[in-house]
């Protein structure tokens, strides 16, 4: 495309004016910050500039802009530096179908999917539907994106690749999610991705978590420069009206200026939107349309001056959606193509028809009739017979209404795209076949199918949308319950816990006696939102509800609602339904997986931390294999906080970046706050309280935290370990007193979640004078708790009493927060009591009982890596009369991120770069670059040495 801007434009009828064939011809006028944010781009994948940079950049800007002319310059550019390059073009004609964006991405570089190790290649093949015997089983989600990921790894190895995919917003959804999750994990990788999509419709993937550059208008002086080099350059009061009424948009000062100058005897003919008088000469515009659809007028114009069988041809070819003249019948020979060639509309060479811009295809279709559009339709459905999915997308294209025969083709498209992975597209298919079915309750059925698909593609906020419109449809109450469920769990990974709530709870009410399984699951889906919320509303609601259902004590859902909405009621009993649930586990995977996810969440909540992470680290291993990103990142979180209270650190640190990451992908805003806020935690531990407070100031921007109570007091946490760092004990009393009500009898704010703070706020409140007040906090949240606590709670309110109780008294508190065995399976909780009574027997004189205390104490905290820690423990043992030659941490593990340091890991357990790579969807080669970047971390020269070098560290399992 001859716009956006290059500087000149071919007024002969060659066709020279479309962007193919231009990637080194003429200048871009205007673009030079785009330009280097391109080369800047292309030079982070090869190396020759900041190797450390964005390896993912978005162009966005309207139709018009010079998106597709920076995407066809940044390819020759990589072209000319000898690099390799992959390209997709958004096709509207093919955003229904499932990978086909992946499918086009990867035509040159198929041949080597059969050298993918054996689970990704057979994934792949039968994703793109090169596996003609059809396969057993639906490939997974995530076995797809990391075999389209390691292919392109692969294709990297000799040289840098650059992807480059223009218009997007018409990409599939399937080939988005695949395009996302690789874009994800180019980091040190020889690959740069570059995207260009509209403005208002940048696919949601690329929304918000990668660069954007805004291709924004042209200035006045680099427009001037623009119409100066088009062949015939206007001049006057005509050139300020182009200028006034492109505003910058290069494509419309180009086409504005074509149609003043092949106008008869220059006068300008009516051109939709714009027109010139007569009399004066002057250009003028019809009301106040938006650019976009004056430019589709502008292109229309041409149209009715050409013959009948040319514009139907280029009606085919818009309607089928595709360049390729082999995929379009009955269309003719080249005389006729010459007449639209001639007005520039399209360019035929090779077998393709380039039409001159994506909006060209809009001016053909508007300018056509119903029944045209529909014959189109029509013909190319008859000459589709070999390919039934775009056959039934085109049949569905020409209905005249509802239609059972084409529905049931969609359904049977959809049923393919499921088999072969493609949730995406399947959804997209049910919704349409929905549309097009005549009976209410058989469209309200497809409709449920459509947002199961969407819940398996990972689309949460689809899923509700879809859900929401079975309402309409139907007065079947079992149906309207099924659709409030969906719809229910699609906000239940939100921060919308009221809305959420609000449809799961009449339901769960509704079904208890007529269908009690259904009722069970939506208590059990709407367990978790209330939980997050802290409203005792819902709690008490949720309790009635389950007093309606017939007993079912040790199932699974059962057990999980119990603990979520009443923690602290009758914990023996609940702890050995618990037990039986484990012990009884279905055998079956569609059974298994759910029952893990729900036990493991019991588990975690009822503080039996090392059960947790067991359960829900099964639950992830099948998670990764399939199920929905919106259903892996909540597990990934609740993984994630319960390694970090058991002490293994570094794990819960992967796993909480993890769990943002899936977050992001999947719109699960609860987890993209709340994960951040665990990193933050992790950050203050380790005495960064700078890097901890930006982090927490990133994860709460533009979020309100007063609905969701559990977030909230994490939050506080958050901020107040950040504070006790940093040695400001005033502020983090502050945020820690704001976990609790402030009332004459103060509350938890969360019912959970509040309670675990109790001992750092009295820790904070004697080195802040305010142990009245945190008195008056302990005695209300002891009234809350009922007998017995778990071990780790009670280690926690013995911590705050020994605190806060006079001398006498706090002797024995101490010993019951320190002498229990249990309490050691939480190792900094334990630790922190042990110095704390440490530092209070060394007070009275008794360094000698202090010094156990104190070396335990200090070693869980050199293990953990908790150096503000480490930096107190180690004063104290001075103080008491010890030496301490060195029981600071190496700095080196601090320096090692998240993934270098599972990578040491790994390769130290003696797996090659290939194993590594495998495990962690990443290529040896990156493994390798990682490698080479953790040994002078770490002070070694080689893998050999690492397994010694990991022994001296702090323990991270």
């Amino acid at each position: 495309m001859n716009f956006g801007g290059f500087s000149g434009i071919s007024d002969d009828s060659d066709g020279s004016d479309f962007g193919a064939g231009q990637e080194t011809g003429p200048e871009l006028i205007g673009r030079d910050r785009e330009l280097a944010r391109i080369t800047r781009l292309i030079g982070a994948a090869d190396g020759t500039v900041d190797g450390t940079g964005p390896r993912v950049l978005v162009l966005t800007g309207e139709p018009g802009a010079g998106k597709s002319a920076l995407v066809d310059r940044a390819v020759a550019q990589a072209v000319e530096r000898g690099r390799r390059v992959l390209r997709v073009r958004g096709c509207e004609g093919e955003q229904d179908l499932g990978f086909a964006g992946v499918h086009q991405l990867l035509r040159p570089v198929l041949a080597g999917v059969d050298r993918l190790p054996a689970h990704q290649r057979d994934a792949l093949r039968h994703a793109l539907g090169m596996d003609r015997t059809g396969g057993s089983s639906a490939p997974d989600a995530l076995t797809i994106r990391s075999a389209v990921l390691t292919l392109l790894l692969d294709a990297a190895a000799d040289r840098p690749l650059l992807l480059a995919v223009d218009d997007a917003q018409w990409l599939d959804v399937g080939s988005l999610d695949v395009l996302a999750f690789a874009a994800r994990r180019l980091d040190a990788e020889a690959v740069a991705l570059l995207l260009a999509a509209r403005d208002g419709a940048v696919p949601v993937r690329f929304d918000r978590d990668f660069p954007h550059l805004p291709v924004g208008p042209l200035d006045r002086a680099a427009a001037g420069r623009l119409l100066d080099a088009q062949p015939r350059p206007p001049q006057g009061r005509i050139r300020a009206q182009i200028l006034a009424q492109a505003a910058g948009n290069p494509l419309a000062l180009i086409e504005l200026t074509r149609a003043v100058t092949r106008g008869p005897g220059g006068d300008l003919a009516p051109y939709g939107a714009f027109t010139r008088d007569p009399g004066s000469g002057d250009l003028a515009t019809h009301g106040s349309l938006p650019l976009t659809a004056r430019l589709v007028d502008l292109f229309a114009a041409d149209l009715p001056t050409l013959p009948s069988a040319t514009r139907r041809a280029l009606l085919l070819v818009a309607a089928a959606g595709t360049a390729r003249l082999s995929d379009v019948p009955d269309v003719g020979g080249p005389q006729v193509w010459e007449p639209a060639e001639r007005t520039g509309l399209v360019h035929v060479d090779g077998g393709e028809v380039r039409l001159r811009h994506p909006l060209v295809r809009s001016a053909v279709q508007q300018a056509a009739t119903f029944a045209e559009r529909r014959e189109a339709h029509l013909t190319l459905a008859a000459a589709l017979a070999h390919e039934p999915d775009r056959r039934a997308w085109h049949l569905a294209s020409a209905a005249l209404g509802p239609d059972e025969e084409i529905a049931d083709a969609l359904a049977e498209s959809a049923r393919r795209f499921q088999h072969r992975g493609g949730h995406a597209a399947a959804a997209t298919a049910l919704e349409r076949a929905a549309e097009l079915t005549p009976d209410p309750i058989a469209r309200a059925r497809r409709l449920l199918a459509a947002a199961e698909s969407a819940m398996y593609a990972g689309h949460p906020q689809w899923v509700g949308e879809i859900a929401g419109r079975v309402t309409t449809l139907t007065d079947d109450p079992h149906l309207l319950a099924e659709a409030s469920l969906r719809a229910g769990w699609s906000l239940a990974v939100t921060l919308r816990h009221d809305d959420s709530l609000a449809f799961l709870l009449p339901v769960a009410a509704s079904m208890a006696t007529p269908a009690p399984a259904l009722a069970l699951s939506a208590l059990g889906t709407a367990a978790t939102p209330a939980y997050n919320s802290g409203d005792p509303r819902h709690r008490h609601e949720i309790q009635r509800i389950a007093g309606l259902l017939a007993p079912d004590p040790d199932g699974p859902e059962r057990v999980w609602t119990h603990a979520a909405t009443q923690p602290f009621s009758d914990r023996p009993r609940t702890l050995k339904k618990l037990a039986h649930a484990v012990d009884t586990l279905p055998s079956d995977t569609d059974r298994t997986l759910p029952a893990l996810v729900t036990l493991g969440g019991a588990a975690w909540i009822l503080d039996e931390t090392d059960e947790a992470v067991r359960l829900l680290g099964r639950a992830m291993d099948h998670l990764r294999r399939a199920a929905t990103a919106g259903a892996n990142c909540t597990v990934a979180q609740a993984l994630a906080l319960a390694h970090f209270e058991s002490g293994a650190w570094g794990v819960a640190r992967a796993a909480a970046e993890e769990a943002f990451w899936l977050a992001t992908e999947a719109g699960a805003d609860n987890v993209a706050v709340g994960s951040p806020l665990l990193q933050a935690t992790l950050r203050a531990a380790r005495g960064d309280h700078a890097g901890a407070r930006a982090q927490v100031a990133d994860a709460v921007r533009g979020r309100d935290l007063r609905a969701s109570r559990s977030l909230s007091v994490r939050h506080r946490h958050a901020l107040a370990l950040a504070a006790l760092a940093e040695g400001d004990h005033e502020t983090a009393y502050r945020e820690l007193r704001r976990a609790f009500t402030d009332e004459q009898r103060p509350a938890p704010v969360h019912y959970h979640a509040s309670l675990y703070y109790l001992a750092d706020l009295a820790a904070a409140a004697v080195r802040a004078g305010r142990t009245d007040d945190a008195r008056a906090v302990l005695a209300g949240a002891r009234r809350t708790l009922a007998q017995p606590p778990s071990p780790r709670l009670a280690a926690i309110v013995h911590r705050a009493a020994a605190l806060l109780s006079e001398p006498e008294d706090s002797e024995a508190h101490f010993r019951a927060a320190t002498e229990d065995p249990a309490a050691s399976r939480w190792p900094f909780s334990h630790a922190l009591a042990r110095l704390d009574f440490a530092e209070w027997l060394r007070r009275r004189r008794r360094a000698t009982e202090a010094r156990p205390h104190l070396t335990a104490a200090l070693e869980t905290f050199v293990r953990l890596d908790a150096r503000p820690w480490v930096e107190r423990a180690t004063a104290e043992l001075r103080a008491a009369g010890v030496a301490v030659t060195s029981a600071a941490p190496s700095d080196a593990l601090a320096g090692l991120t998240p993934q270098e340091l599972e990578i040491a890991q790994l390769a130290a357990e003696g797996l090659t770069n290939r194993d590594i790579g495998a495990r962690l969807y990443l290529s040896p080669r990156t493994i390798g670059f990682h490698l080479h970047k953790i040994f002078p971390k770490l002070g070694i020269t080689g893998r050999a040495q690492l397994r010694d070098v990991l022994g001296r560290l702090p323990n991270t399992d």
